[in-house]
This record gives structure tokens, C-alpha cells and sequence, in this order.
């Protein structure tokens, strides 16, 4: 992965071999609050959303995502990177633990989608939109839930005014984007036309 200030990513990954990574509440909440602490601090969180299998993040890179980090053998990769990795490497070790099991809980690599708003083929930040409801429709788009509202694990929650939370920037959303949240529930169950999931995966 390689970031650029002031860019916006998809981030993703899922189970190796599309194993199941969250296996209760708790591994959940678990994610959420490493997230809150090993990845928040080194970029803007935009939108999340887990699901059993694999987990979405919508962000926002800052001068400290894109910081030199010194690895083994005097390598360097960016500080987000590093921390992506220690994020997902100790919450493999503690569910391995919770579970006694081994081996690699997550696919290899982590893949970081740019979302060039620059370059937006609609314009006015439609593509960082389009991604952010494409996160949030996951769990409904597989039958998970009848309702958005219903999946408690996405920052969709949090869009519709229906919990408070303080993992995603909202407001540099709406900034990059000039996205209207009155808008934001209908427009959460439309199709999301021109984007193809293949777009995101």
C-alpha cells in the first residue's frame, strides 16, 4: 500500500481462504476499539463497515499516514501501512488465542483501492459517495439484515443520526464531497449505478 496526502483510499481484506474473522459481539467491539486506536490516529476514518468475513474502511490520508517507518533490515514503508499491519497481525493473535487455533487469520495482503475524487468520472465527489454507500450496503446486499439500520457493525449508524460515534471524520466527508446528509437515507438503498462492485474489490 502506498498512500498520498490528502488522498482517499478503500481499504479491505478477508478471511484467508473466506474464513469467518468476527465469531461474536465481542470479536467485533474487540476490532472496533483497536481500530479506534491503531489506525484513527494515523489518517481520517470516513466510513467501516464489518462483516463476518471481511471488513471495508473508507480514509483519508494525512501527512502522519505517509510518515517513513524504519522496518527490518533498515526498510522503510509508511506509517499507515506499518499500522495496518500491527492492527491486523495482533487481532489475528488474539482471536487465535481466544479460539486456540493458528495460522494467518486475514488474506496476505491488504488492498488499498485509490479513490481519485479528482478524476471522478460523475464529478462533485460522487465516486468517495458511491463508496461510502457501496461499505454501508454490504450487510443488506447479503441478506444479513432486511434493513440498513439493522446491521449494528458500519458507520451507517452513525450517517443516519441514529448513534453517536466518534471513529469517522463525517464532517471532511461532507467537505471533500458536498454531500447533503438529508439525503443520505433514501439514497442509501439505491442502486448504485455506474459502479460496478468490481469497482471496490
Amino acid at each position: 500500500m502506498n498512500f498520498q496526502i490528502n488522498e482517499c483510499y478503500h481499504i479491505y481484506n478477508r478471511g484467508n481462504n473466506k474464513q469467518v474473522i468476527f465469531f461474536n459481539n465481542e470479536n467485533y467491539l474487540f476490532f472496533l476499539r483497536k481500530m479506534h486506536k491503531q489506525i484513527r490516529p494515523f489518517c481520517d476514518i470516513l466510513c467501516w463497515c464489518l462483516m463476518p468475513n471481511h471488513f471495508h474502511l473508507v480514509i483519508h490520508a494525512n501527512e502522519i499516514s505517509c510518515i517513513p517507518h524504519t522496518v527490518f533490515g533498515n526498510n522503510s514503508i509508511q506509517k499507515l501501512s506499518y499500522q495496518i499491519g500491527l492492527f491486523l497481525s495482533s487481532y489475528s493473535q488474539a482471536i487465535n488465542n481466544e479460539n486456540k487455533t493458528t495460522g494467518s487469520l486475514f488474506q496476505q495482503k491488504t488492498k488499498a483501492k485509490y479513490l481519485n475524487i479528482e478524476n471522478d468520472p460523475n464529478k462533485h465527489g460522487s465516486y468517495l459517495v458511491n463508496a461510502m454507500h457501496y461499505c454501508h450496503q454490504n450487510p443488506w446486499k447479503a441478506g444479513l439484515v432486511k434493513k440498513l439500520e439493522d446491521w449494528p457493525y458500519s458507520s451507517f449508524l452513525e450517517y443516519g443520526g441514529l448513534r453517536n460515534g466518534h471513529l469517522c471524520n463525517k464532517a471532511l466527508l461532507m467537505e471533500l464531497t458536498g454531500y447533503d446528509l438529508n439525503n443520505f437515507y433514501n439514497d442509501s438503498y439505491n442502486i448504485i449505478e455506474g459502479y460496478d462492485e468490481r469497482d471496490f474489490l
